[in-house]
């Protein structure tokens, strides 16, 4: 339950984020929404990966709303982020496509 109140105050910090549009704020909260169901499934088998999935997580949303932003720390949270899911496509193809979705949202973002 832990896991998810992290995720949810990165939510929040989202939508309160006044440089980002609307329509990315909408979108990453869906995706989070998603991402919170995938931990949940991961954490019985994977419960480390689901700890650093999250606070990968966390860090690329820190770092992609930043200000001022720090091009190379953004860009190398959201590696260690793709990184931390890649061993999991095969038993875990949805949690890895949202995370890749988050993380395209987070490069597009250019705050």
């Amino acid at each position: 339950m832990e896991h998810i109140k992290s995720l949810q105050d990165v939510e929040k910090a989202i939508a309160d984020h006044q440089d980002i549009p609307q329509e990315t704020k909408a979108e990453l909260v869906r995706l989070l929404t998603t991402l919170k169901s995938e931990i949940a499934t991961l954490e019985h088998t994977h419960a480390d990966h689901a700890e650093s999935v999250i606070g990968l997580t966390q860090r690329s949303m820190h770092e992609a709303i930043q200000q001022p932003k720090d091009p190379q720390r953004a860009d190398s949270a959201l590696q260690e982020l793709a990184a931390s899911v890649a061993e999991l496509e095969v038993s875990h193809p949805q949690l890895v496509n949202v995370v890749n979705a988050i993380s395209v949202l987070l490069s597009n973002i250019g705050i």
